[in-house]
């Protein structure tokens, strides 16, 4: 039987972690170059910011609709 709390908890991880990382993209003093389109659902920039910020790139084609 398919036990749901530890995937559950998994996944709330993930998002808290995947959340926390656009936050500090588009809030925090590393924001530079960084948008949000609202149409896509996604945070945009230009391929050389994705490349200098190390955590983003875990993000650059992940859409967050929650947002």
């Amino acid at each position: 039987m398919l036990k749901a709390k530890p995937n559950l908890e998994s996944r709330i991880r993930t998002l808290k972690r995947d959340w926390a990382i656009v936050y500090n993209i588009l809030s925090g003093k590393d924001n530079s170059g960084f948008s949000w389109d609202e149409h896509r659902q996604l945070v945009i920039a230009e391929d050389v910011v994705w490349n200098s910020h190390k955590k983003g790139q875990s993000i650059q084609t992940s859409q967050f609709p929650l947002l």
